[in-house]
């Protein structure tokens, strides 16, 4: 790797580090927030209802796994956080309130991204202080929407560990949703096929790019990341 080439992943990877920290962190909180109001604090008593992202960050997962993956697989992240701790038996209605746990995290994925979407429109004004400025905005923003769509659709992918593979234990006839559950321990292997091979980025990049397409902003967000 060409030294001008490094330069340029450590600018992308600095643009990245706010946007990265702040999905993972608010999607993490979710997961706890909505836990607690249907009856389980567990998170809530472990402090992981918080905008703190050390109380979030794994080493290992969110670290050194996203930094290789960048580097190696052409600036693709994948990563994980620490998983927040629910509880079942203390949710009021568990297989429900679980799937609902589960859908907070994408939820607040989608909302951010559009949250980021509409400071990319605001970011111009800031060209009256410094177009540096300007321009540094409207790069980050771009990134937290692109960082928060590609977050919901992963984790919208109906296998376990992942949100979606809790949703569908949530909406399962009992029996099936048993099999199901006992099929994670070969979740994180079968995902990590899918990334190694290119099928996954091949059904998440059409959802992320539709869904950019419906935001403001989505001429920069393209240019930057899609063109």
């Amino acid at each position: 790797m060409e030294f001008a080439q490094i330069i340029n992943y450590l600018q992308f990877a600095a643009v990245l580090a706010i946007p990265v920290l702040l999905a993972i962190t608010v999607h993490e909180a979710a997961h706890g927030w909505v836990a607690n109001r249907l009856g389980d604090p567990t998170a809530q008593q472990l402090g992981r209802v918080t905008f703190n992202p050390i109380k979030h960050v794994d080493l290992v997962g969110t670290v050194v796994v996203p930094a290789l993956t960048f580097v190696f697989l052409h600036g693709l992240l994948f990563g994980w956080a620490k998983p927040v701790p629910v509880t079942p038996h203390r949710l009021r209605q568990p297989r429900r309130d679980m799937a609902l746990v589960a859908l907070a995290g994408p939820a607040v994925n989608l909302l951010m991204a559009l949250a980021w979407s509409l400071l990319i429109i605001t970011a111009p004004m800031l060209a009256l202080v410094s177009n540096g400025l300007a321009t540094t905005l409207a790069h980050m923003s771009a990134a937290g929407v692109v960082v928060n769509l590609f977050l919901m659709a992963l984790n919208l992918v109906p296998l376990l560990p992942l949100d979606g593979g809790r949703v569908m234990t949530g909406i399962l006839p009992p029996r099936a949703a048993g099999w199901f559950y006992r099929a994670e321990p070969f979740g994180l292997i079968i995902l990590l096929m899918l990334l190694m091979t290119g099928l996954l980025g091949s059904v998440l990049m059409p959802v992320v790019t539709g869904i950019v397409n419906l935001l403001p902003g989505a001429e920069i967000v393209n240019a930057l990341f899609f063109h």
